[in-house]
């Protein structure tokens, strides 16, 4: 069985998927843009995920796309791209020094000239632009002073088509999820009192990738009080014995990021600590019922939210507990208590349930489900039996 990753026939797919867009919103030509950390949207595209520059896809209303990048990424555009057109640009240099560096073996084109090519194959009136947000003001006045034409941003074209995932991303998505479990097993069965927690994710970062991971996007880490850390990166902190440990692993597999995360002490804990990991599975347990199609996601966060009330701990809640998932670790939905948009079968969302500041230790579940006919599957079979065997409960 051959590796799991998009076909070419997905990627043309999508561009016309963009196109179709483009046309009712009376985009004449559109830019995606890419970088090393906010590649999701290039990424989607081309495949291509840039190294320390930058990177685009330009599409015209009649033309193939055109994949840009810098001389450095040139050999691995031509390994990743689905498009064959690759062009290079000064603009999309190295993004971390200010001196102009020389490469005397790179033939470069510029935007102006890539406006005028687009122009003989149609009017170049309105461009829509992906990637605003990102990139940097000196390189979007360039480009809106190279083309000459109206910029329209297309951030939203995107993020609805990537809501919903093909069999394929579901496919790497999967995967992603499997890696991040093995990972995160490795870890957890491992003896970490005593050790730092550098240590620690040492363990997990190293059978993630051994077991096939693309990249490490991010381990969080904080054990004992460093666990109210929200997005605390791994230190020399010694784990304890009786330390929650709060720990994050989120692998991306062929551009599809998964993120484990399932809430857990060492040692001999507290009853305070237990019961901050109790209300949390509790927590999830009464959320996972409402991840149907057809129902509104404000019910997963009210539900979560409930148990939270219901204890006294709001005050510990400091961000909603569901987003989605796909190219970036979190993405389109988002929902809080009052969105009224509902699940639809193929969303694939995460779970992100936390309570941060309390006296035994802070923590969150993150567990990936993809939404189906019948309900929501889990991507964390890991997750789901942590839980279930916390609480002595099937889900």
């Amino acid at each position: 069985m051959g590796k799991m990753k998009i076909s070419k026939e997905e990627f043309n797919q999508r561009i016309a998927n963009i196109k179709k867009a483009m046309k009712q919103e009376g985009v004449d030509a559109i830019l995606i843009y890419g970088d090393e950390y906010r590649k999701e949207g290039l990424r989607y595209v081309s495949n291509f995920w840039p190294i320390f520059e930058r990177g685009a896809l330009l599409v015209g209303a009649n033309t193939q796309p055109i994949l840009l990048c810098a001389p450095e990424g040139q050999k691995v555009a031509e390994e990743m791209s689905v498009w064959p057109d690759i062009r290079m640009l000064r603009d999309f240099l190295c993004v971390t020094v200010p001196d102009e560096i020389d490469y005397p073996l790179a033939s470069f084109t510029s935007f102006t000239a890539l406006a005028q090519e687009l122009r003989e194959s149609g009017k170049v009136e309105r461009l829509g632009l992906v990637g605003k947000d990102a990139m940097p003001v000196a390189l979007y006045q360039n480009i809106a002073d190279s083309f000459q034409a109206e910029i329209y941003d297309c951030n939203h074209i995107l993020f609805e088509l990537r809501k919903n995932k093909s069999p394929a991303e579901i496919a790497c998505l999967q995967e992603a999820a499997r890696i991040a479990d093995v990972g995160y097993k490795a870890m957890m069965e491992a003896e970490l009192i005593g050790k730092t927690e550098l240590y620690a994710v040492a363990i997990a970062e190293g059978a993630a990738r051994a077991a096939g991971a693309e990249h490490v996007i991010f381990t969080i880490m904080g054990s004992g009080e460093r666990s109210n850390s929200i997005i605390g990166r791994p230190t020399d902190k010694i784990i304890q014995d009786g330390d929650m440990i709060m720990c994050a692993l989120a692998i991306q597999y062929e551009g599809y990021v998964a993120t484990c995360e399932a809430p857990f002490a060492v040692g001999q804990y507290s009853e305070d600590t237990k019961r901050v990991i109790d209300v949390l599975i509790r927590a999830l347990q009464k959320g996972v019922p409402h991840l149907k199609p057809g129902k509104k996601m404000k019910y997963f966060v009210q539900a979560v939210r409930g148990v939270f009330q219901e204890e006294g701990l709001s005050a510990y809640d400091v961000y909603p507990p569901l987003h989605g998932i796909g190219c970036a670790e979190a993405e389109s939905p988002y929902p809080d208590e009052n969105t009224e948009e509902v699940f639809t079968v193929g969303m694939t969302v995460n779970t992100d349930i936390s309570l941060f500041g309390l006296k035994g230790g802070s923590n969150r579940i993150e567990e990936g489900y993809v939404i189906t006919e019948d309900g929501a599957k889990t991507l964390s079979p890991l997750v789901r039996a942590y839980c279930e065997q916390w609480s002595g409960t099937k889900r």
